[in-house]
């Protein structure tokens, strides 16, 4: 396979800052400034959209949900168009990179000097674009994960440690997308350790819809 022309590889760079750059808004942060609260400041401290709904009420939890899901899904769709015309390995690579670019611009966010979110959400968007069948299994866990324990740090990780197996069988020869799942998994635990260290000592409260405490926050 002949190396990649460096005009395409200045446009692989241009997508890669821009997936980068998109996934760092902290979308989270700002709506909860634009309504007077530092999510960094209440709840769990994080900017994603469990705290989000605790502390600012399911409607903006679930804009905020959605908007960092879409940051995810958007950078890897265009990955995947734009290499529509390259080898299947090329065309999963650059979905993946960009998709892990949106990834860590949120979880690492410059705007808030490296102190993002946790990427659950904004991995989400990615895998429905990227994998959409090992999504749907893992929409699967994660649900009947958070039905049983009502603990939405307790479902992501476990939905985590699945999506390699996952991908492995449902996409096998593809080394490529095997790979991402491995890093995105190991992302995904690696965000969440004190929530495993407050679930290992029993202290991780469970979701409540009437607003009761929750510290699970994605």
């Amino acid at each position: 396979m002949s190396p990649l022309p460096l005009t395409q590889l200045g446009w692989m760079a241009a997508l890669l800052l821009a997936s980068f750059f998109l996934g760092s808004i902290p979308f989270g942060y700002w709506i909860g400034c634009c309504r007077g609260i530092d999510l960094r400041t209440e709840g769990s401290g994080n900017i994603g959209a469990t705290n989000a709904w605790r502390v600012l009420g399911a409607r903006w939890g679930c804009w905020i949900f959605l908007l960092d899901f879409v940051k995810g899904a958007l950078p890897t769709g265009v990955g995947l168009h734009l290499s529509t015309t390259q080898s299947v390995p090329i065309a999963d690579a650059l979905g993946s990179l960009a998709g892990l670019a949106s990834i860590l611009g949120h979880n690492f966010t410059p705007w808030l000097r490296g102190r993002g979110g946790k990427g659950i959400a904004t991995t989400a968007g990615v895998l429905l674009v990227l994998v959409p069948w090992a999504f749907l299994v893992l929409v699967g866990i994660w649900g009947s994960l958070f039905l049983l324990c009502r603990i939405v740090s307790m479902a992501s990780l476990g939905a985590a440690l699945v999506f390699p197996v996952a991908t492995g069988l449902l996409y096998p020869g593809r080394w490529v997308l095997l790979a991402f799942s491995l890093l995105a998994s190991l992302l995904a635990i690696l965000r969440h350790r004190s929530n495993i260290r407050r679930l290992i000592q029993g202290t991780e409260a469970r979701f409540r819809r009437n607003g009761g405490k929750d510290l699970s926050g994605v």
